[in-house]
């Protein structure tokens, strides 16, 4: 009875998972619908509805998993449009998708950088291919420095404060991070330049599909420039805060390049229809701030881009409509329909119909799909009213500086008019002093005298005007103070100006008391300058009208000083308003966010459900890693077996193999066995993870098959002593090999299995083919130069004889033989003679490689003294040089026994391979010291390669021939 209540609980978890499945299966189709819309051949620009799909892609996964998995199958070599228009849309995803695109991308960075490579090679009719690199490289530059410093968002949209604390307080750090910048800015206007240089700046071209393709991704090089326009300025003022000025000569004259560079770029965009209907592009100023003058960072002004809603509204109405399930007419058909399955026709629904239970999780998932929907819904509005908010804001700010520049201005005209107070005081000093000569006349005429209290009375009123003036100046500056940002450059400016009025009182006052000082003595001087009362009056009527003209100017900032307070309390009520609404939606989004929280808290402890499951599926997982070990362990049993088959092969018997070589595959069983130890302690552990285990086997079972064999080849040519040690080793080791396997396919023998047994066999085969190596005359180290020369040439000699040898041959089977027997001896011969001549290149090469090495380490020493310094690399090349020659020796004797019909075809194949590794160990013998970046090492490398492509032939032909021979025999018997 208890397992037929458990029956509902377990269909109930398949349903969940397959709504689960059929979520995530619609979402991958949606995915890649949109994707495969977005980025086709087709030379039109991109849609932003399929790029906005994307995009909430990426934050329904919180990566960019699923875009790649996609992304990594498109054709992008095959079609430079379809590469422009991939790169675009990484340039939206890295801008607006979600944080961890960023990471993603990374991973796929050098699949980037090898597009933008290969186009940059490429040229296609329209002209991508340029554009293609360029973005690619603008792509990897973004990557790179927003992987640096992952404080600043891909979307450039960072605080000054974000920036201070990036830059942080070392100068160094702050002086590299512009360098960064500067270069972030250099390849986006590289783009930006190379698209506007194949375009037609007509009106036309920015109106064709072909056109539009071209200059749609500039609307994300637009938002990133302004940016890093910001940027540059306020690290460059932090520069120069700290640094002498000479110093940051380079990065000023940098800075002007792309000012001016980014302007012209600017003014050319904001001219074409097709931005003006898509992006709001910000001007720059007319000159490029001033670094040298601190207060200018004041007049800098943070450039603003402003995509419109109403481009939204107008892609929204332009989406096709996609198919939505009414919820609420489904709920009511869903609960309406059984639901019947196999359990409740075998043993009955319970309680006479569909479980409870079921009806009640059904309809809360069907509740929590609604409130899934309505929270995307409310989501959608807030970010729509933060856009909002936003672009107001913007606005705001943009109304500000306007009233930033007026307030600039009003303090201008007030310097000018405070200069002109200045030379109206002169005037009126010079009105003094003459109005003291007046005073002075006075004494001898009585209406001299009269004239003198008109102009004492006038100056009376202008020392009036003037204080009134200097009120009105002061109410204006405080009034205008109102709409400046900081209150302390307002304080700054009103101290000054008010220490500028008391040191101009006080100088008029001393200068009152000199002149009223020097009267007395004027007076007496005046007695014949009657003459100039006249200039007096004249100059007392020009300064009246001055005074006039003061008085309308002044009473034209009082009415800008009332326009610009009406202006600013409107935009306050208008901001306070704006503040209200916002709260008041945070308000309501907090409240559903609660509610949401509570009701996922419900749904919590359902979750709890799974966790069995989920130990199941462990228990199986270690199982399934139990079998993947047992089944590597099966094949690795079978490659040995199969090696230990092949020492009782007859075909096995006449293959021969240097000691080289077996000391090769030795030395790497060895590495292997010790990865396999690595590899089995990091199993027993955990039980969980075979993964390094299993890697470790399968190549310790070919090393070791590999080493057996060659054990075996080896002893073919070796003394009859040594190769019976050599053969029961190879055997040994099979042995030993085998029974470590058997251990690992048992739980109870698993934790105690030792390689350490195989270790000591593959050890003495070790010492056997160091036995078996040949011995080289003892030879001094000062004599090491000239036995490497001499081993070269006696190399070079020996393929050169070589290559006479087959040439003989080739004559003689073409006297002596005919038909099929003569085509195959000539194909075999002619191949080997491609061989020999692939071999002579080689040994040139490597002869170039060596004295370029020699000249470029030995110095101020002797090649004696470079070779006797280096002997152990000295002589490992002169053992590969050996094996060249007698690898080439030996395949001329193969070849003339497989012409002469004394030999077998195996043979030659066997020398084949001899050979190429042979060639192997001369060229890593001369790569040892050779420089990377060297191109003698290329040449060398493509030289080896040719040889192996060479052996390769060889041993087709010789199969070919041998094939052949066998159907003519066939054929002949028949």
């Amino acid at each position: 009875m208890n397992s037929i209540r458990q029956v509902p609980s377990r269909v109930k978890s398949k349903r969940t998972e397959t709504i689960l499945g059929a979520e995530r299966e619609h979402f991958e189709k949606q995915q890649l619908s949109s994707i495969s819309k977005a980025i086709n051949s087709t030379e039109t620009p991109l849609k932003e509805k399929h790029a906005r799909r994307i995009i909430l892609g990426t934050h329904r996964e919180k990566g960019a998993y699923t875009f790649w998995s996609y992304a990594v199958g498109l054709p992008l070599p095959s079609s430079a449009i379809l590469s422009w228009k991939f790169f675009h849309v990484l340039h939206k995803i890295l801008r607006d998708g979600h944080r961890n695109t960023l990471q993603d991308c990374m991973r796929h960075y050098s699949s980037i950088a090898e597009t933008g490579l290969l186009w940059s090679n490429t040229r296609d009719r329209h002209g991508y291919g340029q554009l293609v690199s360029l973005h690619s490289k603008l792509l990897c530059t973004k990557i790179e420095f927003h992987t640096k410093h992952s404080e600043i968002p891909a979307s450039l949209e960072a605080t000054d404060e974000v920036l201070e604390r990036t830059a942080g307080t070392d100068i160094n750090n702050v002086f590299q991070l512009t360098v960064e910048v500067f270069d972030y800015m250099d390849a986006e206007l590289r783009l930006a330049e190379a698209v506007l240089r194949q375009l037609n700046m007509s009106i036309a071209i920015s109106t064709l599909t072909s056109g539009q393709c071209k200059l749609a991704p500039l609307i994300q090089v637009i938002q990133d420039c302004s940016h890093l326009y910001h940027y540059t300025v306020k690290l460059l003022f932090k520069l120069h805060a700290c640094l002498p000025a000479d110093t940051l000569q380079g990065h000023r004259e940098r800075f002007h390049e792309q000012f001016h560079s980014l302007k012209t770029f600017l003014n050319k965009a904001r001219d074409m229809l097709y931005f003006k209907r898509l992006i709001q592009i910000p001007r720059l100023p007319d000159s490029p701030p001033n670094f040298l003058r601190a207060s200018a960072l004041a007049e800098h002004v943070k450039p603003m881009v402003v995509i419109p809603d109403e481009e939204e509204l107008e892609e929204q109405e332009e989406d096709e409509p996609e198919p939505l399930v009414d919820v609420r007419e489904a709920q009511p058909s869903m609960a309406s329909q059984p639901q019947g399955d196999i359990f409740d026709q075998a043993f009955g629904p319970p309680n006479d119909g569909f479980d409870d239970r079921d009806l009640q999780i059904e309809h809360l998932k069907r509740e929590i799909e609604l409130l899934k929907s309505e929270l995307e819904k409310i989501k959608g509005e807030a970010q729509r009213y933060i856009t909002q908010l936003k672009s107001q804001i913007n606005n705001l700010e943009t109304e500000l500086e306007e009233q930033r520049v007026q307030k600039q201005r009003a303090l201008v005209e007030n310097e000018q008019l405070r200069m002109e107070l200045e030379a109206h005081r002169r005037r009126n000093t010079e009105h003094e002093s003459m109005q003291t000569n007046f005073v002075e006349a006075e004494k001898r005429a009585q209406a001299t005298e009269l004239r003198y209290n008109k102009l004492k009375e006038k100056h009376a009123e202008l020392v009036a005007n003037h204080a009134e003036l200097l009120r009105k100046s002061a109410d204006t500056v405080k009034m205008l103070s109102a709409t400046q940002q900081t209150q302390e450059e307002i304080e700054r400016t009103k101290h000054q100006l008010s220490f500028e009025v008391e040191r101009v009182r006080q100088e008029s006052d001393m200068k009152v008391e000199e002149q009223r000082f020097d009267m007395d003595k004027l007076r007496r001087e005046l007695e014949g300058k009657n003459a100039e009362i006249q200039k007096v009056k004249s100059l007392l009527q020009t300064s009246k009208k001055e005074g006039e003209q003061l008085n309308s100017s002044v009473a034209t900032l009082q009415t800008e000083k009332d326009r610009l307070s009406q202006s600013i309390s409107k935009k306050d009520a208008e901001l306070s308003s704006l503040m209200k609404e916002a709260q008041l939606k945070e308000y309501s989004l907090q409240q559903e966010r609660d509610r949401t929280i509570k009701e996922l808290g419900e749904l919590q402890g359902k979750l709890k459900e799974k966790l069995s499951h989920e130990e199941q599926l462990q228990q199986k997982l270690l199982d399934e890693q139990f079998a993947l070990l047992q089944a590597t362990v099966t094949e690795a049993e079978n490659i040995i077996q199969d090696a230990v088959a092949t020492l009782d092969d007859p075909l096995h018997i006449s293959c021969s193999s240097s000691p080289d070589y077996l000391i090769n595959r030795a030395e790497a069983t060895l590495n292997s066995i010790d990865k396999v130890q690595v590899g089995h302690s990091e199993y027993v552990k955990s039980m969980r993870d075979a993964g390094s285990l299993v890697r470790a086997l399968t190549k310790f079972s070919h090393l070791t098959a590999d080493t057996i064999i060659s054990g075996s080849a080896t002893a073919n040519m070796a003394p009859t002593d040594d190769a019976d040690r050599l053969t029961e080793h190879c055997k040994s080791c099979a042995t030993q090999s085998l029974q470590y396997l058997r251990n690992l396919k048992s739980k109870a023998s698993l934790k105690g299995a030792d390689p350490t047994s195989i270790q000591a066999v593959v050890q003495k085969i070790l010492r056997i083919g160091q036995d078996l190596k040949p011995k080289g005359i003892d030879v001094g180290k000062e004599e090491l130069g000239d036995m490497v020369d001499k081993e070269m040439a006696a190399t070079s000699a020996a393929i050169e004889e070589a290559v006479r040898r087959i040439d003989e041959m080739m004559s003689q089977t073409r006297k002596d033989t005919t038909g099929v027997q003569l085509e195959v001896n000539e194909r075999i011969l002619n191949s080997c003679t491609d061989l020999m001549k692939a071999i002579r290149l080689l040994v040139l090469a490597s002869t170039d490689l060596q004295k370029e090495i020699v000249e470029s380490g030995r110095g101020g020493a002797s090649l004696k003294e470079f070779y006797a310094r280096n002997s152990r690399w000295t002589e490992g090349l002169i053992s590969a040089s050996k094996a060249v020659g007698w690898g080439a020796t030996q395949m001329v004797d193969s070849a003339d026994k497989v012409v002469l019909h004394t030999g077998k075809y195996e043979e030659l194949i066997v020398c084949s391979h001899e050979i190429a590794a042979s060639t192997a160990q001369l060229v890593a013998a001369s790569k040892v010291k050779a420089d990377r970046g060297s191109k003698k090492l290329s040449v060398l490398q493509q030289a080896s390669r040719h040889v192996n492509e060479m052996a390769a032939n060889v041993v087709g032909s010789t199969k070919t021939g041998q094939d052949q021979i066998e159907d003519k025999g066939e054929g002949s018997r028949a």
